[in-house]
């Protein structure tokens, strides 16, 4: 019996395909919406995951000012210096490396190409704790270091600029008036989780930097790394009382640096991706309700078309029940057709949009089948107002209908 109602059904779609199409119009841009939105939303969750996880785990960045930036327009909090470089690394346990950085903005150049980039200064400790590791080359020796030597390790991004084709390794690059010897050069990270190409950038020895770019000894960014034995926010609240007390914070005075945890840092920018996308899920998914709306309008129509058919039914002895259940099974074929033409489209906006995005391309199996289920619910829920009404239509007036 069922067998029999379904190719009734389909019957009747195929009878009346365009209109069948537009009617399931609804639940397909419903469907491809919230599986579309949804799966981007995890990509760029993902994506964002791996950025941060690219600045390396158990990492403390700690900065002058309370913010991200530095400070308000009252008075700039001071820099940091060698001396708190050193006191940290030798007063707080559970720090396996600490390495201070110095930054200025710079152009490069090489033969007939330049590029406007960003030099970091800092120390070998630095690759000790950033997972980033070197294409080509190698990284400081203790004596460069130590001397400031004008060398320098090039980002992916300046080295596709000056030179296109072959290496650098070993050629000699002009920033603004230093001439520093290229001496490795860095594997490709991308974008950062903040935005931003972390591939454009030039590391020099800290020394260097100072005495030739900025002409001070300061330190605007320190970073921490922490030995997985030991509890992170532990490790934060020994250096930010250690700092308090050789930057001479006392009381309930409020701090004039900041200590950034990248895990906390990754934690947050995930739960802000996951709230917004569910939003915008919830948003997109209004649209299946309109989809329902307009099955039920078309089973309705479609009821009176054929109501002298479901008067002939009923007058050979057809039962309600079997009447109800036909028209009820057309809507849920409708609305399922609709969810598998949904998913199809979904997957391909989704190949499309992700790489315009710069995240990658995810497949979530949940989400997909969730957004089906759903829509065959809405056959059911939509589609059983229509039915209930061809089934309870008397015999004798469906037959004198015209």
């Amino acid at each position: 019996m069922l067998g029999t109602t379904f190719i009734l059904a389909f019957r009747s779609i195929r009878r009346h395909l365009m209109r069948s199409f537009l009617t399931t119009l609804g639940i397909i841009i419903g469907v491809a919406a919230v599986i579309t939105m949804v799966t981007l939303g995890e990509a760029t969750t993902l994506a964002v995951q791996q950025q941060i996880a690219s600045l390396g785990n158990n990492i403390l960045q700690i900065r002058p000012g309370q913010g991200f930036g530095r400070g308000g327009g009252g008075p700039q909090p001071a820099n940091f210096t060698e001396q708190d470089v050193t006191a940290i690394r030798t007063q707080i346990a559970g720090i396996t490396a600490v390495a201070p950085q110095a930054s200025s903005s710079v152009v490069a150049v090489y033969e007939g190409s330049n590029w406007s980039t960003t030099v970091n200064g800092t120390i070998g400790e630095f690759f000790r704790i950033q997972p980033w590791p070197l294409v080509e080359g190698r990284s400081f020796e203790p004596a460069e270091e130590e001397a400031g030597k004008a060398v320098c390790i090039l980002g992916n991004t300046v080295r596709k600029n000056l030179l296109a084709r072959g290496s650098l390794l070993g050629r000699r690059v002009r920033l603004n008036s230093i001439s520093c010897t290229v001496i490795g050069i860095l594997s490709a990270r991308g974008q950062a989780g903040f935005g931003g190409d972390q591939d454009d950038v030039v590391i020099m020895p800290i020394k260097q930097v100072q005495r030739r770019l900025t002409g001070n000894h300061d330190i605007r960014l320190m970073l921490v790394g922490v030995d997985q034995k030991y509890e992170s926010a532990a490790v934060q609240a020994a250096i930010a009382k250690l700092l308090r007390e050789r930057r001479n914070i006392e009381g309930v005075k409020q701090d004039d640096f900041n200590i950034f945890d990248t895990a906390q840092i990754s934690a947050t920018l995930t739960g802000t991706t996951t709230l917004l996308t569910r939003i915008v899920a919830a948003v997109a998914a209004i649209s299946l309700v309109v989809g329902g709306i307009g099955i039920m309008n078309i089973m309705l129509v479609s009821v009176t078309e054929r109501t002298r058919e479901i008067g002939i039914r009923l007058a050979i002895g057809a039962l309600a029940h079997e009447v109800l259940t036909q028209f009820l099974v057309e809507a849920i074929v409708l609305s399922c057709l609709g969810g598998v033409l949904g998913i199809v489209l979904a997957q391909a906006l989704i190949v499309i949009i992700a790489p315009l995005m710069q995240v990658p391309v995810v497949f979530v199996p949940q989400i997909n089948l969730i957004a089906f289920l759903i829509a065959a619910a809405i056959g059911v829920i939509f589609g059983y107002f229509p039915a209930r009404r061809a089934a309870s239509l008397n015999p004798i007036d469906a037959l004198r209908y015209e």
